[in-house]
């Protein structure tokens, strides 16, 4: 077992490290060009933009996984865990109801209409003028979460690894932009389903050589319990606490569901699939390989914490921030063995490659969808240049935005809170559209603007006025197993007990001029803050609407949820025609399969049921 007395420099990267970096970002750029020239090439904008309509459910599960997986969860996820404890675990649970509300609810209606941008359903519920806003928000919102997912992993690794800082944001933003405008959706999925496997690796690959170091996957365990690291049931209701069961039950159901159900990233995969039932699936295969990556990323952060137990490198100053223990970790036991260093950094940039990409394709898509096409008449081949276009302008602007990330210092993770705050009022529009067909354009309009004040003011309240330590509650991190010299233990103790001091006395001070909402709403658990935005827009949005009158208002079939898109339902009817003796089976895909994109009426010219017809000319 390691028992880490002096954490020695980490050795920097060498030329297999490198190469394996390198090969990563060849084979992702290799699939744009597969993509982009095999069979012809991309022949029209439907081509491009959703793949034709004609993907399945594991590439498109895996890709969904890769979405939202960012380098930014292989770097923070286990810093949670070596900081906070195995809590986060919970996460898992969350994706539970989140799966079931986005296949159930959401996903059947984004797919009965066939539209391409999430945001087109929005002019069909309530005006173009929802439609607009609802556009600009996610092209703001992804923008500058972009940026951040750029910057953020390649500063932490090059300080750690000595990777060349603008170098490696640089060849991300190239290299994404390289095949998503060469290869459109396909080139992004099957990119998706490598990188997410690369991620995979490089975590084995650690939890493997941190179970061999350590002696074991019960002394990893065991070190945990002993440093309070096991803290999972905690059911305080409190909702200012930061990670419960409750505020990660629930506030993760609603954040991962204004991420799955109606983000364009996400619902831009659903709707390239060749039927509702792959769609449908691939939201069920994607809640296997989330445990996995979540489990995997966890675990990482018990290993971190078996580790440095004794040492911690951050308060020993061996590392200037926290998000830099991760690659500190990979170098320092995996220093023997050249490659996998690389390999690790390739996951990392995987989870950055993915996300970008995902965002630089769905950017794209709404621009074209949204902005362009319902105000210029252009052809099918124009419409194509046109996306291949907009993906080189979103991934320069991406670029520039990390960038401004640099820039931003202290207030980056202010700014990425407040990037989370935009979804959940979002999601409460859509809620209110689907689930509530008296609520009017003006309760929608309404009660988006009125949720989007009230996230941003408790989101931005709590980065003014942040939350006391009971609130947080971070464990303690040791340095008594530092083989510092006398200098450096003098210094080191010195340092220690004047910071005490002074947070002691800042937080007397603040605690003396916090207003009374500081203690309280503005301590409300950051994961509360999109169900806050969510539930008020729902709120406002069916009151206005009940006030403004309006009762009759009639909509178009197919825009709000329907008994037939619930596959419980389908089950019901399975169930009982077959207590009556009926032969005739349901589809749970709600059709009979047929050829790529049949099933989607908006790409049909007609379907008839024939045994349906002649049953029903034998009554008459």
């Amino acid at each position: 077992m390691k028992n880490l007395e002096s954490p020695t420099p980490p050795a920097s990267f060498t030329l297999w490290d490198y190469v394996v970096f390198t090969l990563m970002l060849v084979i992702s750029a290799a699939v744009g060009l597969y993509y982009g020239f095999a069979k012809g090439g991309q022949h029209s904008s439907r081509d491009f933009l959703v793949g034709g309509r004609s993907m399945t459910a594991v590439p498109v599960a895996l890709s969904l996984t890769a979405s939202f997986m960012s380098a930014i969860t292989v770097l923070a996820t286990p810093v949670e865990v070596y900081c906070y404890g195995l809590s986060f675990i919970l996460t898992c649970l969350s994706f539970i109801p989140m799966v079931w509300i986005s296949s159930e609810i959401f996903l059947p209606i984004f797919y009965r209409l066939g539209i391409t941008s999430t945001y087109e359903y929005l002019e069909m519920r309530f005006n173009k003028a929802t439609r607009l806003f609802g556009t600009v928000l996610f092209i703001i919102q992804t923008l500058l979460y972009t940026g951040m997912v750029i910057y953020a992993p390649a500063l932490a690794l090059n300080q750690v690894t000595g990777l060349d800082l603008w170098g490696a944001v640089i060849s991300t933003g190239v290299v994404c932009t390289f095949y998503c405008t060469l290869g459109g959706l396909k080139a992004v999925v099957w990119t998706d389903v490598f990188q997410v496997l690369i991620m995979l690796t490089g975590f084995l690959a650690v939890i493997i050589q941190s179970v061999l170091v350590q002696g074991g996957v019960s002394v990893i365990f065991s070190d945990a319990a002993q440093g309070g690291r096991i803290n999972i049931l905690d059911f305080d209701p409190n909702p200012l606490r930061r990670h419960t069961f409750w505020t990660i039950l629930i506030g993760g159901t609603f954040v991962w569901t204004s991420t799955y159900g109606i983000n364009q990233a996400q619902v831009q995969r659903y709707v390239s699939c060749k039927s509702l039932f792959h769609a449908k699936m691939s939201l069920y295969v994607n809640l296997v390989s989330l445990w996995a990556i979540n489990l995997c990323s966890v675990f990482c952060g018990l290993c971190l914490y078996s580790v440095y137990k004794n040492c911690d490198p951050w308060t020993a100053n061996k590392v200037s921030a926290q998000d830099q223990l991760m690659p500190y970790l990979v170098l320092d036991i995996l220093r023997d063995h050249p490659g996998l260093p690389g390999l690790f950094v390739a996951a990392a940039y995987s989870g950055t490659l993915s996300t970008v990409s995902s965002s630089v394709n769905a950017l794209a898509t709404v621009t074209a969808t949204d902005l362009i096409s319902p105000y210029f008449s252009l052809s099918e081949q124009q419409l194509s240049w046109v996306s291949k276009g907009l993906n080189i302008f979103y991934g320069a602007m991406c670029i520039g935005m990390a960038g401004v990330a640099s820039l931003m210092g202290g207030l980056l993770q202010a700014a990425i809170s407040i990037v989370g705050t935009i979804g959940g009022p979002l999601l409460g529009l859509f809620t209110l559209g689907i689930l509530f067909p008296f609520v009017n354009s003006k309760g929608g309009l309404a009660g988006l603007v009125t949720g989007l004040s009230v996230s941003f003011w408790v989101c931005i309240g709590s980065q003014i006025y942040r939350p006391l330590p009971e609130s947080t509650r971070p464990l303690a991190l040791e340095t008594h197993g530092c083989n510092f010299t006398m200098a450096e233990n003098v210094l080191q103790n010195w340092t220690y007990s004047t910071q005490t001091e002074h947070i002691t006395s800042a937080q007397q001070h603040n605690t003396q001029d916090r207003p009374w909402l500081a203690d309280s709403w503005y301590s409300l658990s950051y994961l509360y803050f999109c169900p806050v935005g969510t539930l008020v827009a729902i709120a406002v949005g069916l009151i206005v609407s009940l006030v403004s009158g309006d009762k009759a208002l009639k909509l178009e079939a197919g825009l709000t949820v329907m008994k037939e898109d619930l596959t419980c339902y389908k089950l019901y009817k399975i169930l009982k025609q077959k207590a009556i003796g009926n032969s005739f089976k349901l589809d749970l895909a709600g059709g009979k399969e047929k050829k790529s994109g049949e099933t989607n009426f908006a790409f049909r010219d007609i379907e008839l049921d024939i045994t349906q017809m002649q049953s029903q000319k034998s009554l008459t």
